[in-house]
Formats: C-alpha cells, sequence, structure tokens
C-alpha cells in the first residue's frame, strides 16, 4: 500500500533541506535551494536531450557519473548556459563552497540552475544564498526548497510516500519545477527526488530511467525541449532495509512507490503549464507499434490548434484527426474513432453528429481526455498537457522584462 505522507523532500529520513531568497528574482521571492542527505547517498540522474546543454548540468552529468552524492544547489531566476568558461567555473564554485560547508567532496554535490539563458550568475549572491541554506538546513525544510526552485510555476509542486520493504517503512520524496518550455526528453522542468531506501545503484537507476520515460517525458507543454533540465533521485538507505538488489517483489514495490511520485508531480507540471486553464490527457490506442502510439499522442499533445480549440471549448476534433495524421504515425484514417471525454465525436474517421452541449459541458471542465482509437493493434500511449489560453502569450512575450 503507498501512503501519501507530508513532508516533500525532507520526508525521507536523513535528508535536509532549504530555501531562500539571494537576490536573483527581481521580485524578492525565494531564488536558491539546498538538498542535502546526512550521508553519501546513491545517485543517479535523467537530463535533457537537448545538444546544447547548460554549464550547471554539465558539472552535475560529470560528478553523477561515480554514482553518488550528497548534496544538490539548485538556483532559479538565471540559468547558468551559453556564457562560455565563465559559466563552468561559476557551476565549479557552486559545487565547491557547497563541498567546503558540508565538509563533503566537492563531486559530491549536484548543481541546477533555471531561468533567462545567456546571462551569467551574479555568483555574490549566490555565495550568500548558499551560506545563508546552509546555516537554515533543516528537516521541515523541503517545502521552501521547492518555492525556491520555481519559476513562472504558479504553484509548488511536492510529494511524499511511504511504504513497506523487506519490513521496514520506507519514503520517496519529490519536488519539481516546470511551467513553459516543455516536451518529453527533459524541458524546462528540474526534479528532485530523495529516498531512505537501500537499494543498489543498478537497480535505481533503472527504476528511475523506467519511470521517467512514461511520466515526466508524457508531459508536453510546448513543444520546446530546454537546454538545463534534470531529474536527480538520491537514495541514503536511512531506513535500515536490508537492499533491493534483485527485480523481485520488493523491487517492483519501489519502482511502483516511484512511479507514484513521479506520476503526481508531471501532472502537477502539465496542469501548471504557462497560462493554462486545463489539464489535457490525451491517449491513442489500438496502434500497430508502441512508436506509432506515441507519435499521435505527441502530435496531437503540442498542436497550437488542438490547445487553443480546447481552451476555447470548441469540440473541433477535425484538428485532432490532422495532428494525428501528420504525426509520421502509421494507421488508417478510415478506422480511426475519437473521444473527447466519453462523447465519441469521430467514428472511422468521418463526421457524427454529437450533442454540441454535453462536448461544451465536458471541455468546460479542469482535466479533459482527449482518446484516439487507431483500430490498428495492441499498442497504447498518452501524454499529459495543459490548454493555450492568451496568457501563455503574454507570459513568453515578456519573458525577460
Amino acid at each position: 500500500m503507498i501512503n501519501v505522507i507530508d513532508g516533500g523532500v525532507t520526508a525521507p529520513k536523513g535528508f535536509k533541506a532549504a530555501g531562500v531568497a539571494c537576490g536573483l528574482k527581481n521580485n524578492g521571492k525565494k531564488d536558491l535551494a539546498v538538498v542535502c542527505s546526512d550521508d553519501i547517498a546513491v545517485a543517479t540522474g535523467v537530463f535533457t536531450t537537448n545538444l546544447v546543454k547548460g554549464h550547471s548540468l554539465q558539472l552535475t552529468m560529470n560528478h553523477i557519473k561515480k554514482g553518488y552524492a550528497q548534496s544538490i544547489v539548485i538556483n532559479s531566476g538565471n540559468a547558468n548556459a551559453c556564457i562560455g568558461g565563465q559559466g563552468n567555473k561559476d557551476a565549479l564554485e557552486i559545487a565547491e563552497l557547497t563541498a567546503q560547508l558540508l565538509q563533503c567532496n566537492a563531486e559530491n554535490v549536484l548543481v541546477g540552475s533555471t531561468g533567462v539563458i545567456g546571462i551569467p550568475l551574479d555568483m555574490s549572491k549566490i555565495r550568500s544564498g548558499i551560506k545563508t541554506s546552509i546555516a537554515n538546513l533543516s528537516a521541515e525544510g523541503g517545502h521552501e526548497a521547492c518555492e525556491a526552485i520555481m519559476t513562472t510555476d504558479l504553484v509548488p509542486k511536492e510529494i511524499a510516500v511511504e511504504i513497506e520493504i523487506q519490513g521496514k517503512k520506507i519514503r520517496i520524496g519529490g519536488m519539481a519545477k516546470g511551467s513553459g518550455m516543455i516536451h518529453p526528453n527533459m524541458a524546462t522542468m528540474i526534479g528532485v527526488i530523495t529516498t531512505d531506501a537501500n537499494i543498489s545503484h543498478n537497480l535505481l537507476d533503472k527504476a528511475l530511467k523506467e519511470v521517467v520515460g512514461y511520466t515526466f517525458n508524457r508531459v508536453s507543454v510546448d513543444g520546446d525541449t530546454s537546454v538545463c533540465d534534470m531529474v536527480l533521485i538520491l537514495a541514503n538507505g536511512k531506513a535500515g532495509n536490508e537492499g533491493i538488489s534483485e527485480e523481485d517483489m520488493e523491487y517492483r514495490n519501489f519502482k511502483s512507490a516511484l512511479e507514484h511520485v513521479c506520476t503526481y508531480l508531471a501532472r502537477m507540471i502539465a496542469k501548471d503549464g504557462e497560462g493554462a486553464t486545463k489539464l489535457i490527457e490525451v491517449k491513442a490506442d489500438g496502434a500497430a507499434t508502441p512508436d506509432d502510439a506515441y507519435k499521435v499522442v505527441s502530435a496531437v499533445a503540442k498542436s497550437p490548434l488542438v490547445k487553443t480549440a480546447i481552451f476555447g471549448e470548441d469540440a473541433n476534433w477535425g484538428r485532432i484527426i490532422t495532428a494525428a495524421g501528420y504525426s509520421g504515425a502509421d494507421f488508417d484514417p478510415t478506422l480511426v474513432d475519437i473521444y473527447i471525454g466519453d462523447l465519441m465525436v469521430c467514428q472511422n474517421g468521418c463526421a457524427l453528429k454529437f450533442d454540441e452541449d454535453k462536448a461544451k459541458e465536458i471541455l468546460k471542465e479542469k482535466e479533459v481526455t482527449i482518446l484516439i482509437n487507431l483500430k490498428k493493434g495492441n499498442y497504447s500511449d498518452r501524454i499529459w498537457t495543459c490548454d493555450f489560453s492568451y496568457d501563455y502569450v503574454k507570459i513568453n512575450g515578456s519573458y525577460r522584462s
């Protein structure tokens, strides 16, 4: 049984966190977070596939190769990206200062930055923020850390769960930020997951990569994939369980709890998309291959015409079948059924008389499901996205100001 509990990333034993305002954001909100384990933890991550990668991200990808970490430092309001050698030096200085204050090895510090690309970090503010954060580390600091990684997010995104493994209570906590520039393969999102489970590096890595594949990598707000983004997980073993080292029932229970955490955070990201008024789940059933199913849901989810139609509460299913048609998936258009909610609006690729008033009521809801049944095979997929409102343009038309 998976029990949802309070605490976010500090719910698991042996984790502390803090979030402070060091002045990177003009609005005075929190902008620097530190999450750390009391002891060294097994660590792994999943990173953006964008060829362009931020300097902090590059450092983290290098440090995590050893499979261990103790602390994560993330600043928001300013991405450390595309500024040349200075960006690499700044990322290393963040790690070294944090390591000095926590009395650990700099290679065990992971670094993240998120915000506007192409502007150097104000390191005097970063230094001050790191010192203040570490001085205020607390087992109750998870929520403040969660607030400190937000950029255009309107709501903090955090969760913690507890399950029993090998006769011990183990906890998994998570926090994430993300609201725009989001599409599968990591985007403008950062996720931090902590657990006190005792689990091997190989199985932690396997579980994270598989779960991310159908949670965080099934979120699309606007079709863009950013340069700074990642999901990290630390497992410090403080729960005292014997150790998860085989792909047995205990591993599957752990992976199920991890999936619960990642699914919750991924849905929160889609729901909080920039300017969003609705969470949309796009499903494809009956595909001939997994790739066909993914291509269909991805194309529909990132179609501006579909997303604006949902915002306008217009059951314009023609935009849905059109997006599926240019997705690159192989299917027979004359077999396709489309549902909005539980209302069929297209049958065998053709117009169908349906109740427009009922469609309007379905589209008024805060959560809307679109189902495309290809009737070609047994594969399916799904992706979470959101509508495009007037506010999306306002937010991104003046992002730097």
